[in-house]
């Protein structure tokens, strides 16, 4: 593949025949495009709704139904067969629907995060999608803009480049568009080009585009990420190991049914669909729909709190997260520098108000809460000299810096002070400037005045002193005395102790502008500014979520140790700066170490990519559930080790968002702590239904049982059966699915992974539950037998039989809201949608009782008032029983 780094920005030009200044014309952009391709990162192909139908088909009760369906066909059943397979295709209908729309969910918010790039074509400056770039486009950089694609730089001024996306590397890089680079550089020192993904933090600069898509650097990093096959969650193999137990006990039990049968010489057919009945009451087929549907409509509620889950079963494996490994910067920061803290050289002041925005007051120290106006001459100065000497703007409404976070911050402390940069620069604009330079440490600039010319510098506090000769005090510069410069760097210190970023300012009179470092020298001091990355106000409050709900946050962060402390304290992740190790130490610890200190450390510093891994590998060693954030190309693979990747939806790369299994669309560290509460919920209510359905399933499977080893009537035939499994075990188990959260859920420990669905006191549950239910039937069934007489009697005892079954499984369903929570403390009316579920489906079961062109085909007779009472009396004994088993339990 052809370099570029190595050529000189002629030859650059020459051969992509494109013109710095026109740019290509509007033709060959079109004809490029089709040689070369869209710039985007290709994608795994998704799966068709064709190929979604007939994966909803794998699972194992789908086909013992589907096997039922037909043999009913074949000797002559054929409404029973068809109900059956109309129950089969509505679940896969409703499993693709809900499939469909979170694959489209995460394409919206791809397309939602497509970049735009500023282009040269045909001499005219335009914005397009950077996924209509082409080599030899001409694109223009500012601070603040991502690189759309990889660009050999022909015009940089002080530009600054943040690679850490791609390289790990956050110092934002230098460039240098005339620098010619070796044919053998690293990444890293290809200082005269720009890399896909990565941002522009200070600048400015205009580059050809040289690669697109896959043939960019970051494309290539993301052709080596292995295509990894998303295998089952440990809540899917639960189920399927729980479908798959409960359909070869059906098969066995419908084995023993037909060979009673056979000793008693009943006929085959009448066996053979007795034995269908009962394995259409044994399996609960809503249970992998009701399962996709409720991890949908979780996914979706996750959307609305910011939380995007590309794969389905991913929402339940949050609810057992045991450690949130998690970035500081933008996370649990806001990601916004904000100036707290000034030292005028003789007073300190206090500054009020986080963020961008620039509401907020410049308080004498221990003054907060007065009202009166303060200020000193130094103060003054210096508020004018941070907001001069920058060169970030502010963003007028929506509290948004371009440019720097660190300028951003001086910025909007000018604004808070009462000098607006707008204002400012007008009174004062710009003539000349001496560019920051990382080796100095310095940047300075030259502003014309009433009075002259003024020139205003900022940088490393001990850089600036020791160019500085004077100190202003009382509104006049004097010598600066070793005291005063003793006192400055203890108060230099002291911020940088509180975890504070301190830079010094200072300023001169020059006679003329001289853009050249001699000038940097017999400064009057101004003063020291400590600034600070403030915590989420949300931070702390999830964190303490947390650590109620048994789950431990861990800070993974490239800042140093120090700052790491400050926030970890900050927000309650640690109490003490033993609990805090930086990458040095780590590096000394053998694997076996790192295990026992993961344990007890909460914060690691100055961390690189390759340590990431080490820490979510040692969590998982000890047994934990571990979630990681991360926003770069270098955080794919410990994403990809964590149980539960995260990536950021708004600094994120699309290669950390195609590792993860989570994208954050808000990059807020509260944000995971809804969507583990969610998962949760989730689970709890899975918990919920597949009890409710287990049990309801269990007692239909003896009331035919029982009935068949006492050489008694089957009290219900297949269409009963059928009929009252699809009107409980769809939409009140939907129902149950969307329980709202109980509370206290976040104050529960994490659950063990390992533990079965139905655990020990599942179980016991629903086998009292179970019983309950098929007594309550079988006692209907044989009241209804000796109620009635004549021909009808059996059939009239099956309409009873039926009424008591179906209505105790609805009445089942209030009980099945919570698995400790008596039904008398609950709040009625709280799942609206087990309401409306279950009135439908009375509707629904009267209609079959009551409508007489449906009571041939459905095998039932009309009951009178008083009878119907007797059979909705029998219907009560399950949900006491559901009651009764709680308190058990």
């Amino acid at each position: 593949m052809k370099t570029f780094y190595d050529k000189s920005i002629e030859e650059v030009v020459k051969e992509l025949n494109t013109d710095m200044d026109q740019g290509i014309s509007k033709e060959e952009v079109s004809r490029r495009l089709k040689e070369y391709g869209e710039n985007r990162l290709e994608e795994k192909e998704s799966r068709g709704i064709f190929q979604m139908f007939l994966d909803q088909f794998r699972d194992f009760l789908v086909l013992i139904l589907i096997g039922a369906s037909i043999v009913s066909m074949i000797v002559g059943e054929a409404t029973d067969a068809v109900i059956i397979l109309l129950i089969v295709i509505l679940n896969s209908v409703l499993g693709v629907f809900q499939e469909n729309r979170a694959n489209n969910a995460l394409k919206a918010l791809k397309d939602m995060a497509a970049p735009q790039a500023k282009v040269i074509r045909e001499g005219i400056l335009e914005k397009v999608p950077s996924s209509e770039l082409v080599p030899g486009d001409v694109v223009i950089l500012e601070a603040g803009d991502y690189i759309p694609a990889d660009l050999r730089l022909v015009k940089s001024v002080n530009l600054k480049i943040e690679e850490a996306a791609l390289t790990g590397e956050s110092v934002p890089v230098e460039k240098s568009a005339r620098e010619r680079v070796e044919k053998d550089a690293g990444i890293g020192d290809r200082v005269n080009s720009a890399f896909m993904s990565t941002v522009v933090t200070y600048g400015r600069g205009k580059g050809i585009v040289v690669a697109t898509g896959m043939n960019t650097e970051i494309g290539k990093v993301a052709s080596m990420l292995e295509a990894v096959e998303e295998g089952p969650t440990p809540l899917q193999r639960k189920l399927d190991q729980l479908g798959k137990l409960l359909g070869s006990v059906c098969l066995g039990i419908c084995g023993i049914i037909f060979i009673l049968g056979l000793l008693r010489g009943q006929e085959v057919i009448e066996i053979f669909m007795t034995a269908v009945s009962l394995a259409v009451a044994a399996i609960p087929e809503g249970l992998p729909t009701v399962v996709t549907v409720v991890l949908a409509l979780g996914m979706q509620k996750m959307i609305k709190k910011d939380a995007i889950m590309k794969r389905l079963g991913a929402v339940e494996t949050l609810g057992s997260t045991t450690v949130i490994c998690t970035d500081k910067t933008g996370t649990l920061t806001q990601n916004k520098m904000t100036v707290v803290k000034i030292f005028d050289g003789e007073n300190l002041w206090d500054v009020t108000g986080r963020g961008y925005t620039t509401e907020g007051e410049i308080k004498k120290e221990g003054s907060l809460g007065k009202f009166e106006p303060e200020t000193s001459p130094a103060l003054e100065r210096l508020l004018r000299a941070g907001v001069l000497c920058n060169d970030a703007h502010l963003k007028k409404g929506v509290d948004e810096i371009i440019g720097d976070p660190t300028e951003g911050a001086l910025v909007v402390l000018g604004a808070k002070g009462g000098y607006p940069q707008e204002t400012l620069m007008a009174e004062m604009p710009r003539i000349g400037e001496i560019p920051f330079d990382s080796k100095r440490k310095l940047m300075s600039t030259f502003h014309q005045h009433k009075k002259g010319i003024v020139m205003y510098t900022k940088g490393a506090p001990d850089v600036v002193l020791s160019r500085c000769k004077y100190i202003f005090k009382d509104g006049n510069p004097i010598e600066l005395t070793e005291q005063d410069r003793v006192r400055i760097m203890e108060q230099n210190h002291s911020f940088a102790n509180e975890a504070l970023r301190v830079l010094a300012l200072a300023y001169k009179m020059p006679e003329e502008v001289k853009e050249v470092l001699d000038e940097e020298k017999d400064l009057i001091f101004l003063g020291l500014v400590g600034m600070i990355d403030p915590p989420r106000d949300e931070a702390k409050e999830a964190v303490a979520i947390c650590k109620k709900a048994g789950i431990r946050v861990v800070m993974i962060t490239g800042d140093h140790k120090t700052t790491g402390s400050a926030i970890g304290k900050a927000i309650g992740i640690i109490d003490r700066d033993e609990e805090a190790l930086d990458g040095k130490e780590l590096d000394a610890l053998s694997d076996e170490e790192l295990k026992e200190k993961v344990k007890r450390v909460n914060v690691f510093a100055r961390v690189s990519p390759e340590h990431k891994v080490r820490l979510i590998k040692a969590v998982k060693e000890n047994g934990e559930i571990a979630a990681m954030t991360g926003d770069g190309v270098n955080d794919a693979p410990a994403l990809k080790q964590a149980d539960i990747g995260i990536a950021m939806g708004i600094t994120g790369t699309d290669v950390a968002k195609e590792a993860a299994d989570m994208i954050l669309t808000d990059d807020n560290f509260a944000s995971i702590v809804d969507a583990v509460e969610e998962g949760r919920t989730i689970f709890g209510n899975i918990r919920k239904f597949v009890g409710f359905l287990l049990s309801c399933n269990i007692g239909e499977l003896l009331v035919i049982f029982i009935a068949m080893l006492f050489g008694a009537e089957v009290p219900l035939l297949p269409i009963h059966l059928l009929w009252i499994n699809l009107i409980t075990d769809a939409f009140p188990a939907f129902a149950l699915g969307v329980e709202p959260k109980e509370e206290g859920i976040m104050e529960r420990p994490p659950r063990d992974p390992d533990e079965p669905i139905v655990n020990k006191e599942m179980s016991i549950a629903v086998g009292i539950q179970s019983i309950s239910l098929a007594l309550a039937a079988l006692l209907s069934f044989w009241y209804g037998l000796n109620h009635f007489n004549g021909e009808d009697a059996l059939t009239a005892a099956r309409t009873y039989c039926f009424i008591t079954l179906a209505v105790g499984e609805l009445l089942r369903a209030y009980s099945a809201r919570s698995e400790e929570k008596m039904i008398y403390k609950m709040k009625i009316f709280s799942n609206m949608f087990l309401n409306i579920s279950v009135l439908g489906s009375l509707l629904l079961l009267m209609a079959v009782i009551y409508i007489p062109f449906l009571q041939p085909i459905f095998h039932t007779v009309s009951l009178s008032l008083f009878e119907l009472d007797m059979a909705l009396l029998f219907a009560m004994i399950p949900l006491i029983g559901g009651e009764i088993a709680k308190k058990l339990k």
